[in-house]
């Protein structure tokens, strides 16, 4: 910028020749320059001030709009966010294979101390103690005054129990938002749900993880962020569940049984419809593992997985079957049944005497060990072992629950030839009600092996073929037959062409072996219906004792078939069957394998 200069020579000279004070130039010169310098330092704070003005005014803009929104907006519990790795408390639902709810999230609130911020720690511990009477005064006193700056109470709190402890006013009990596992059907399929329990925990947050069953098989899953949207969807259906579980229920009573369980199946895609196991527990409040005593008789155990048993006569259609599939007998072959059978030192003997020979459906019927023990003769016990390999006996169940995992069917050391005998007729392998199940669905379908599974599948799911469909047909006639002429009268349902086969096994002692006399588990594995197989039930139950005579009667015939007709009963409306008249055989048609 060019300055002008106070005292212009040209106007000094021209000043001092007219006679003039060439001051009174400068002083001019320098009243214009101040007057220039102070327009142009208001015209600087005008622009200032327009700019400041107009930040102020979009500042209270933004702020009142703040407000009004929050005028319009529920109330909420500001929280403090704190620095560190950040707890994820969502979990995905559990639905059944009709989209309900079988598990889900609940908001509440957990509650905890800061002693050092408490006005009255005497009357608060008394006000606590009434409201949850678990709760000890003496060592809530003595926590609330001692040296502890943080004591958690409460980790769950219901709504009203929130409310009574925010009447007692104290400003040092606080409260914590939660988010925590609902299981809004109660004890209903406890053993699959498994059950949840909080891990990292923060006071404003905490982590959900599963702890048994489907929900620690699925932990990860249920707690994936990116499917959190997505509920994970069962194969089971409630309202069969529930049906089951309540006739299993009063089964078990009447039976006076100390245990039962019951699974149902489809047969081509292995999709577990029910699965239950008495007695059971509630989710919401479960209970801890035991320290002592037998773990079969706490109600976490899962009778139907974890449940290892010798079924009984529940495994000689396998040896029927496998005879049939190597050519070595037909339905009508004569079977020796002589007895005893003579092996060695031991004998072989069956319930009633039978005669000198039956008919290889009616060693089904009449469920002959000595008939059944023959034929694994025929067989042997290699060819035996490798069958029941391909059914499934010989691993866990690749089931969907981490208890699955704990049913390692128990093989005998050396199987021999004594050892095949006793095998064919469900003596000398222990195996879980879910592995026949499983081996039943097998030989209903057409001899496809059925992997069981807790997921909701699309469609048939098909396996390697152990069993040709005609040896399958053979032994779902024999089956049927047990049913109509043999030891499972009471399982007839009408309209529902019910097959199977009873199993009855002395129950081992828990410590130094051997059998005892008045103990026995009691099985019915069946099939409906036997002419069209859709599903799979097997039954069992743990020591029942059906009193309504004069003698005590223990075995599956009296014991589990009515208990798995009723389920039957109950169950066949819910899973669409209609009552059908069975067909009767065609005369001079002979079934031959694909």
């Amino acid at each position: 910028m060019i300055r002008t200069p106070l005292r212009p020579l040209a106007r000094i000279l021209e000043a001092r020749a007219k006679g003039e004070n060439p001051d009174a130039i400068e002083r001019e010169n320098i009243r214009i320059r101040h007057e220039q310098m102070r327009d142009r330092a208001r015209k600087r704070a005008e622009g200032r001030l327009l700019v400041l003005g107009v930040m102020f005014t979009c500042a209270f803009a933004v702020i009142g709009g703040r407000m009004g929104v929050l005028a319009h907006s529920e109330p909420a519990e500001p929280r403090t966010s704190v620095a560190g790795a950040q707890i994820l408390a969502q979990r995905a639902d559990i639905v059944d294979r009709r989209g309900r709810i079988m598990a889900t999230n609940f908001e509440t609130h957990s509650l905890y101390a800061q002693p050092p911020q408490m006005i009255d720690p005497e009357r608060a511990a008394r006000e606590l103690v009434k409201i949850f009477p678990d709760l000890k005064e003496e060592r809530l006193l003595k926590d609330f005054t001692g040296k502890r700056k943080f004591l958690w109470i409460k980790k769950k709190l219901s709504p009203e129990q929130k409310q009574a402890v925010h009447d007692i006013g104290e400003p040092g009990l606080l409260f914590g938002p939660r988010e925590m596992r609902l299981y809004p059907n109660g004890k209903l399929a406890a053993h699959v749900l498994g059950g949840a329990s909080f891990g990292r925990e923060g006071v404003h947050a905490a982590e959900v993880i599963g702890v048994a069953g489907i929900e620690k098989f699925y932990d990860e899953r249920l707690r994936d962020p990116a499917l959190g949207h997505k509920p994970l969807e069962l194969s089971l259906d409630l309202s069969v569940q529930a049906a089951t579980e309540r006739v299993l229920h009063g089964g078990m009573s009447l039976m006076n049984a100390r245990g039962a369980a019951a699974i149902l199946m489809d047969v081509r895609s292995g999709e577990v419809i029910s699965i239950a196991s008495l007695p059971d527990f509630d989710p919401n409040d479960r209970p801890r593992p035991p320290t002592e005593g037998n773990p079969g008789d706490s109600p976490l155990f899962n009778r139907a997985v974890q449940g290892v048993y010798e079924l009984g006569s529940t495994f000689k259609i396998f040896a029927v079957a496998q005879a049939m599939e190597l050519g070595l007998i037909n339905p009508d072959t004569m079977i020796d049944t002589k007895g005893p059978l003579r092996w060695g030192k031991y004998r072989i003997r069956d319930f009633h005497n039978y005669g000198a020979e039956l008919s290889a459906t009616k060693v089904i019927v009449k469920s002959s060990n000595i008939g059944t023990a023959r034929i694994a003769q025929m067989i042997g016990a290699k060819r035996q072992q490798e069958f029941l390999e391909s059914l499934g006996f010989f691993e866990p169940t690749p089931l969907e629950m981490v208890e699955a995992k704990g049913g390692t069917p128990l093989l005998p050391p050396k199987w021999s030839e004594l050892s095949a005998m006793t095998i064919s007729y469900g003596h000398g392998l222990s195996a879980s009600p879910l592995h026949l199940a499983s081996a039943y669905a097998t030989l209903a379908n057409g001899g496809n092996r059925v992997v069981p599974t807790l997921l909701k599948q699309e469609g048939p799911a098909t396996g390697p073929r152990v069993l040709s469909r005609a040896s399958s047909q053979k032994a779902l006639a024999m089956l049927r037959k047990v049913v109509t002429e043999g030891t499972a009268s009471f399982g007839e349902v009408p309209g529902y062409a019910v097959g199977g086969k009873t199993g009855t096994a002395d129950k081992p002692k828990e410590q130094g072996g051997g059998y005892y006399e008045d103990k026995v588990i009691a099985t019915f594995a069946s099939v409906f219906p036997a002419h069209d197989p859709k599903y799979v039930l097997v039954v069992t139950l743990d020591e029942p004792v059906e009193t309504s005579g004069e003698i005590p009667r223990r075995t599956a015939g009296w014991t589990a078939v009515p208990v798995a007709a009723e389920i039957i009963r109950r169950i066949a409306p819910l899973l669409g069957l209609r009552p059908e008249i069975e067909p009767g055989e065609l005369a001079g048609i002979t079934l031959t394998s694909n």
